[in-house]
């Protein structure tokens, strides 16, 4: 049976050969002398073998000399590798997988890492962006341990804490005879070239669901939305976020008949513990939601 090694009384035989003495290492270690004797005595049972000659105690003996290099590796790696898990537990060190959907990554996660950052500089986060389904099967699949998206669905694997919800809206180009409008009912709708993306099926289970059954195309690419969009080949509906600001000849009017709304949140596993630093991401996005309402 290996002999288990404690590391105190290693500690003690590099003091004692470092400081020249066993009072010295008593000394430097802040211990009595008699219980730095004990430790190397004890340590020198379980191993079997004398570490230091009995005519003068701080003196090596051949076996002492062979494990003293030994030791000091041991205790070298045991004190690095000490200093790296209160580095992780207190945050100063570690790497976050998250994903996010789209719009959340262009239009709030560039702020959001950024102050993240600030906080804490020797953290480093990879993000990831897909629709709501990409994000929830990375978060479910142990990939990413956060995901920023709408939950379509619940799940018992699976905690999502709302953060915000996001209004539904009619997107069409500045010549569409709606562009003028302040706000639309669904019934404005009818009989327009609707485009149906992945955001669509916010319309289901609403008054506006009818519309869903008209829609002329059906495409879930954000950039080929946009070009359809630009080149006014339709309509379309997207939450507010999800509207491509950049684009001057687009314009976005609320949805006010039905009243729709996507509820964003966090995703994280349900039955598994978050890293120190998915920790620090996860209470620092609510902090953050929690600040601008």
């Amino acid at each position: 049976m290996l002999p288990e090694l404690k590391i105190q009384p290693l500690r003690c035989v590099l003091a004692i050969v470092d400081a020249g003495g066993f009072h010295a290492a008593a000394r430097q270690l802040h211990r009595t002398q008699p219980a730095v004797s004990m430790a190397v005595r004890e340590l020198e049972q379980r191993l079997g073998e004398p570490l230091f000659e009995k005519g003068g105690k701080s003196v090596l003996t051949p076996f002492g000399a062979y494990c003293l290099p030994r030791f000091r590796e041991l205790i070298t790696q045991h004190d690095r590798l000490s200093r790296e898990l209160v580095a992780q537990v207190q945050q100063q060190v570690g790497h976050v997988d998250m994903a996010a959907v789209p719009s959340v990554a262009s239009r709030v996660m560039p702020r959001l890492l950024n102050d993240f950052i600030q906080r804490h500089p020797a953290l480093r986060v990879s993000l990831q962006d897909g629709n709501a389904d990409f994000v929830r099967q990375l978060v479910a699949g142990g990939e990413v341990e956060l995901g920023l998206t709408s939950l379509w669905q619940k799940d018992d694997d699976l905690d999502f804490t709302p953060l915000m919800r996001d209004a539904v809206g009619v997107v069409c180009r500045d010549d569409h005879p709606l562009a003028g409008q302040e706000a639309l009912g669904w019934e404005a709708l009818q009989g327009q070239v609707l485009i149906r993306n992945g955001t669509s099926r916010l319309l289901e289970g609403s008054d506006a669901e009818p519309l869903l059954a008209e829609s002329a195309f059906d495409i879930s690419n954000m950039i080929s939305l946009t070009a359809m969009l630009v080149s006014g080949i339709g309509i379309t509906t997207l939450p507010r976020l999800a509207f491509p600001e950049e684009y001057e000849r687009l314009r976005f009017i609320p949805l006010v008949d039905p009243r729709v709304e996507r509820e964003l949140g966090l995703l994280r596993p349900g039955r598994r513990s978050l890293s120190p630093a998915a920790q620090a991401m996860e209470a620092f996005i609510i902090e953050a939601f929690g600040e601008t309402g």
